[in-house]
């Protein structure tokens, strides 16, 4: 794969967005902290700006050309920034309005990719804690309780016993009015980066995960090293394959640009992948997935940022595929 890293001069002041208001605002201060030192180091007239301490009406004040998005959760993946940069006219990198918004709420994504036929656990949308039990007899154990529009695993719960239904429909009502059960699938975790947009889409190496305890939660994701990580998988290949095709099918049909991570189950007994969710702002912190199958790949961190930034646009503006087979 031949990647097309633009000019780090032809692309004008940056504004590096970080920090801002959600529950992953310590993860994205770390994302961006990263991203930032790259940009500088390569050239890059790229500048930290946190919304949560400046008004959005500030980047177009001080003349950035374009912003690159390392907000995580809540007003940064969610549609809602992309808005604003829309209406300020300034491109950004990954998706656009639309797509954010529909891949950060998780049972949209599930209602679109099984309209389209693509597999996802078994889930139900509840309202309180009867629901939740009702949802356990009728998804089995165990089942996984979550936020639906959350992400880092924040409010994730995996209930074992009826009994522990109520506690967990409270954790995650406490960061969202919609909560979502969902059908726990038992057998090997992967993670695929994409990037691209449209048909120029194209997954990025598969990262095999392996937690303690098969718990990747919030503490193994961004601040121990217990956790394992595969790269190349070590899957089969014919398996691989089909897994990049359904990721890469996945992100299309939502409508995502620019890159992306799909998270997948595989069925230990069966070996059939089941699509978890998207990430259409994904990390990379020192600990991020993206950056390091991006260098499986060939293409170093620096060098990611840099194309990711060359990327921005808005939506009423086509990207450039930046890649050639």
């Amino acid at each position: 794969m031949t990647w097309q890293i633009p000019d780090p001069k032809t692309l004008g002041r940056v504004a590096v967005l970080m920090g801002g208001r959600s529950a992953e605002r310590d993860i994205s201060i770390m994302s961006g902290t990263g991203v930032l030192a790259a940009l500088k180091e390569l050239g890059v007239d790229a500048h930290a700006f946190d919304p949560a301490h400046q008004p959005l009406t500030d980047l177009k004040a001080q003349g950035f050309d374009r912003c690159f998005i390392c907000l995580h959760g809540r007003y940064g993946e969610d549609g809602t920034v992309q808005g604003a940069l829309e209406l300020l006219d300034i491109p950004y990198t990954g998706a656009g309005v639309l797509a954010s918004s529909v891949a950060m709420d998780k049972v949209m994504t599930k209602r679109i990719w099984s309209a389209e036929g693509l597999p996802t656990p078994a889930w139900r949308l509840v309202e309180n804690a009867s629901e939740t039990e009702a949802a356990f007899d009728a998804l089995g154990c165990p089942m996984i309780v979550k936020p639906a529009r959350e992400g880092s695993t924040i409010g994730l719960t995996k209930v074992e016993t009826r009994a522990a239904c109520a506690a967990a429909y409270a954790l995650a009502s406490q960061h969202d009015t919609e909560v979502l059960c969902e059908q726990f699938i038992s057998g090997d975790e992967v993670t695929c980066p994409v990037l691209g947009t449209g048909k120029s889409a194209i997954a990025l190496p598969i990262i095999l995960i392996q937690a303690p305890n098969g718990n990747y939660d919030y503490e193994n994701k961004y601040f121990k090293d217990d956790t394992q990580y595969h790269v190349p998988s070590g899957l089969p290949a014919a398996e691989e394959a089909a897994i990049s095709a359904l990721v890469v099918r996945a992100y299309q049909t939502l409508g995502v640009r620019a890159w992306g991570r799909v998270d997948v189950m595989i069925d230990a007994k069966t070996r059939a992948p089941y699509l978890l969710e998207i990430n259409t702002a994904p990390g990379m912190t020192g600990h991020s997935l993206v950056p390091m199958s991006a260098k499986a790949a060939e293409l170093g961190y620096g060098e990611l940022c840099v194309w990711l930034l060359g990327q921005a646009a808005l939506d009423h503006q086509p990207t450039s595929p930046g890649v050639r087979g």
